[in-house]
């Protein structure tokens, strides 16, 4: 992996400050609906709208439809292994696990099945972390 630029990645601009609070603002209202809606929010969460966000913001940016479309395409993998904790996660409370042992141990899960997806898509021909 190339080194990475950290001069660009931690330099703040007022749009980038706009993107923060309009983030911020989508959790801030999920959280809120949540609080007399559990359905209704995980519907929200559900709904890739950072990834939507981000995507604009790429293309305002001036970023070329190849990185777009490399973006929404390598987004559409790591979700896969991300899956699983959804239905793990419940699992575990429900059968007696605490909160953060459930937690860590679906870390653990999904870390590993990113790794697994990682290795099982370069055999055909999908890198998903390229050196």
């Amino acid at each position: 992996m190339n080194r990475l630029p950290w001069d660009k990645i931690l330099s703040v601009t007022p749009l980038d400050l706009g993107k923060l609070f309009l983030s911020a603002f989508i959790i801030l209202l999920v959280n809120k609906v949540q609080l007399v809606n559990d359905r209704l929010s995980a519907l929200l969460i559900a709904l890739p709208l950072t990834s939507l966000l981000a995507m604009v913001w790429m293309h305002h940016a001036g970023q070329s439809s190849t990185r777009l479309a490399n973006h929404a395409e390598g987004t559409f993998w790591f979700v896969l292994p991300t899956l699983p904790m959804f239905l793990v996660f419940p699992w575990l409370l429900r059968h007696g696990w605490g909160f953060w042992a459930a937690l860590a141990a679906n870390c653990v899960m999904t870390v590993a099945l990113f790794w697994l997806t990682v290795i099982v898509l370069r055999r055909f021909g999908i890198d998903l972390m390229p050196s």
